[in-house]
């Protein structure tokens, strides 16, 4: 079944459609939704290499709009849309104490939790709570998030096809350890 999927989703990757759903995914996950958009820019990238600055592209700004939607979420509506989501994640100690922080330290938390399996929702919302400014935010998001997803793309870029057969023979393997990197981002979040 994991490798239908793979197969399916790689060919997908290749599809006409498939930039719109990168740009949606990772504006989501700035934002609101639980999965990183690295589910579908692997394959995408896998799947078309010598597309792969403009696929990292996508992401990036598709990221950052995502973020400025969650910051304004955590400046002006936390009670009503955020406050929801935090306590679905049972966060609502990490975010006063990200608000906090964030105070203290502005945009060295942007940059050094957008490159981590932190949720980055959970960064731009408190950003917003803790009314950063908006201009070293939009600058702090644009270069982690660039940096994480032209990273990625550069990796796959040059090693796509090692990478490619790796996946394909230790399937299991590696979506395992996938979903174990997005679970420890959400325990990290209760000791940090």
């Amino acid at each position: 079944m994991l490798d239908r999927l793979y197969a399916r989703t790689l060919r997908l990757s290749a599809s006409r459609h498939a930039p719109l759903w990168l740009a949606l995914v990772a504006f989501a996950e700035a934002s609101f939704f639980p999965l990183p958009p690295d589910l579908l820019l692997i394959p995408m990238v896998l799947a078309q290499r010598d597309r792969a600055w403009r696929l990292a592209m996508i992401c990036t700004a598709a990221s950052v709009c995502g973020a400025v939607a969650g910051w304004y979420v955590g400046a002006f509506v936390l009670e009503y849309a955020a406050m929801p989501i935090v306590r679905f994640y049972h966060a609502q100690a990490t975010l006063a104490g990200l608000q906090a922080r964030f105070r203290e330290w502005g945009v060295w938390i942007i940059l050094i939790k957008g490159l981590t399996p932190i949720p980055f929702k959970f960064v731009t919302i408190a950003s917003g709570a803790a009314h950063l400014s908006l201009a070293p935010f939009l600058v702090a998001c644009a270069i982690t998030r660039g940096v994480r997803f032209f990273l990625v793309a550069a990796l796959l870029r040059r090693f796509g096809a090692p990478v490619q057969a790796f996946i394909e023979r230790r399937l299991p393997l590696v979506a395992g350890a996938f979903a174990a990197v997005i679970v420890a981002g959400f325990v990290a979040l209760k000791y940090i």
